[in-house]
């Protein structure tokens, strides 16, 4: 378990939060808890409700689409990258599948509390959900890159 010190270090050096005061810094360490994942492990399905929104600190992760009998991978995510954007939207429900190609080490927010954090810091929320849009705007361009191979090889 990564101790709140070692979180909150780790929450500095994650370039996407380079932009945050270091208030805004200690708020989110305090919502974040230490993740592992072994290899295979299913962290979250296509269709789920949103839980938990991770920066993934080590590891490789698959984020997967079905497609009939098929799974297809459509991006595979590495250290520094986000996982679970849709844990910042209320209602919302998980678009892709994720799985653990290797183990993997996380910081964990619960999807709640960051909403949370948002509402009470518009600066916070601001830069947040700015990031998240970036986030989005990139997993579809991943997918749309799998759909033009797939039919390309078809």
């Amino acid at each position: 378990m990564i101790a709140t010190t070692a979180l909150t270090d780790s929450l500095r050096q994650h370039p996407e939060l380079a932009e945050l005061t270091p208030q805004q810094i200690e708020r989110l360490a305090e919502i974040a808890r230490d993740v592992r994942f072994d290899a295979g492990d299913i962290i979250f399905q296509e269709g789920d409700g949103r839980d938990d929104f991770y920066l993934i600190a080590s590891g490789l992760v698959a984020l997967e689409i079905r497609a009939g009998n098929r799974v297809i991978r459509v991006e595979t995510l590495r250290e520094g990258e986000e996982l679970g954007w849709s844990a910042a939207l209320p209602d919302s429900r998980r678009h892709f599948q994720a799985r653990a190609l290797r183990t993997v080490h996380a910081i964990a927010f619960d999807g709640d509390s960051l909403r949370a954090l948002c509402d009470e810091d518009p600066s916070f929320g601001y830069r947040f959900f700015r990031w998240m849009v970036t986030v989005v705007a990139e997993r579809l361009q991943a997918t749309q890159m799998q759909i033009i191979d797939l039919h390309a090889t078809s």
